[in-house]
């Protein structure tokens, strides 16, 4: 399995357009990413698909 993105790089939800850090790999193509919620000010985790994702400018 090829890994599309490298842990702590930054990365674009297709679905929302969020920029989101990878944390981790979890099984497959699921990754473990983390983002700054502004309405609720804290930081918030959460597994998406990897081909959800793709690499932020």
């Amino acid at each position: 399995m090829k890994r599309l993105f490298r842990k702590g790089e930054r990365v674009r939800s297709k679905r929302d357009g969020k920029v989101m850090e990878v944390l981790k790999y979890i099984k497959g193509k699921i990754v473990e990413v983390k983002w700054f919620d502004l309405s609720a000010k804290e930081v918030r985790t959460n597994q998406i698909k990897e081909d959800k994702l793709s690499k932020a400018a």
